[in-house]
């Protein structure tokens, strides 16, 4: 699915703005309906660590807030969506540029949003791995997210 004018400032946007610019990482492409976003981290002199390999805070940085993004514009206004735990196991050392592919289905989107219909809240826990080129694996991030119904003002 190519992208929208809109999904285009939004990563020219997000690739500016100073906390994630400091992690080293791009923004390479998302989708128009944001179910698909796709990451490059570079090893530079930006992400590189004192041994020569791309920074490990470099990896979990380019990756820590793409899926909480994912789901707030996939659901809408009315939710609320929070990172609430994150693991990253390395599985070797990055000397060569990495990428990440996030994806998350629609169909799942509206899983959450049947089961918020009756329940005040849930989680989800979604995997994304680093690889290279080859596609030969880096790293694997966990993330899981607290999703809730946003609490109607009287």
């Amino acid at each position: 699915m190519p992208e929208s004018l809109q999904t285009l400032f939004a990563r020219v946007a997000f690739n500016l703005f100073p906390a994630y610019r400091g992690t080293g990482a791009w923004i390479t492409y998302i989708a128009r309906d944001w179910s698909e976003i796709r990451i490059c981290v570079p090893l530079s002199w930006r992400t590189r660590n004192y041994v020569g390999t791309i920074y490990g805070g470099s990896m979990y940085g380019a990756v820590d807030p793409v899926y909480m993004i994912m789901l707030i514009r996939m659901l809408g206004p009315g939710y609320i969506v929070w990172d609430k735990a994150a693991s990253i196991r390395f599985v070797r050392p990055g000397r060569t540029p990495l990428r990440a592919t996030f994806s998350i289905d629609p169909q799942s989107v509206e899983a959450i949003r049947t089961e918020l219909a009756s329940q005040p809240k849930t989680e989800r826990g979604y995997t994304v791995e680093l690889q290279d080129s080859a596609g030969v694996v880096y790293a694997v991030v966990e993330k899981r997210l607290h999703i809730a119904r946003q609490a109607v003002a009287a």
